[in-house]
């Protein structure tokens, strides 16, 4: 049975700051619960209502009623585990990196780490405003995928001004994608959804490219972030 201090513990972590003090996040469905296990991921403690067979000090049974107490789902899963926060790693140069400036919805962070990982990008680099890819809704989003992609936030602006890699940026009056020669590595900067990449680091950008839109009307007034990069690594790794 779960105590109340239990119960407060786990709730707490839906938010970014205590995420941050105790070093731990939350992670539910057997999928995904799965494919952390399996990874570099470390296991705190998982509550189930259907045991996992993993070391008994690991897991916790529990009830229905008990689990939708936990949950940060509208319709729980059947378990939900709490791990550590990994260490940070260091950032591959020798690879085409995603950077994302001031990107704040959790599914699209979600569905960006996917694309990283289904293209082969090993290195996911996000500004510290971007939403942490440790919220319950990230994870949920990445189905696993953060496992396999290193996730590092930091100053992006610092970042660009040292790096010696070409940097390309997404903007709606860039050089239209599909006439690019596109190298295998370099830095792809992805702005905020409403917003673009911001003034500062798109003075750092050294090549504009966008993805032409090719209806008769032109009224459409630009794409999501995760469809536009899922457009845009297609053509990097096809290039």
């Amino acid at each position: 049975m779960l105590s109340k201090n239990q119960i407060k513990s786990i709730s707490s972590l839906k938010q970014k700051k205590y995420r941050l003090q105790q070093g731990l996040f939350v992670a539910e469905g057997v999928k995904t619960i799965n494919e952390l296990i399996g990874s570099h991921f470390k296991l705190k403690q998982l509550y189930t209502t259907e045991s996992f067979k993993i070391d008994a000090n690991l897991e916790t049974l529990i009830s229905e009623n008990e689990l939708k107490k936990i949950s940060f789902l509208s319709t729980p899963n059947t378990a939900l585990a709490v791990f550590y926060i990994p260490e940070i790693k260091t950032v591959n140069n020798d690879n085409l990196i995603v950077a994302l400036d001031n990107v704040r919805d959790p599914g699209n962070l979600g569905t960006i780490i996917r694309l990283c990982d289904w293209f082969g990008i090993t290195d996911l680099i996000c500004n510290l405003e971007t939403v942490d890819c440790f919220n319950p809704k990230v994870v949920q989003a990445t189905m696993g995928s953060i496992t396999r992609v290193n996730i590092t936030y930091l100053d992006l602006t610092e970042f660009l001004e040292q790096s010696n890699l070409e940097i390309f940026g997404a903007f709606m009056d860039g050089e239209n994608i599909y006439e690019k020669n596109l190298p295998k590595k370099g830095i792809l900067v992805l702005g905020n959804e409403a917003n673009g990449v911001s003034e500062e680091n798109e003075k750092l950008i050294s090549t504009k490219i966008s993805i032409p839109r090719f209806g008769q009307l032109q009224a459409t007034e630009s794409l999501n972030v995760a469809t536009a990069t899922a457009i845009l690594l297609s053509e990097f790794r096809r290039g």
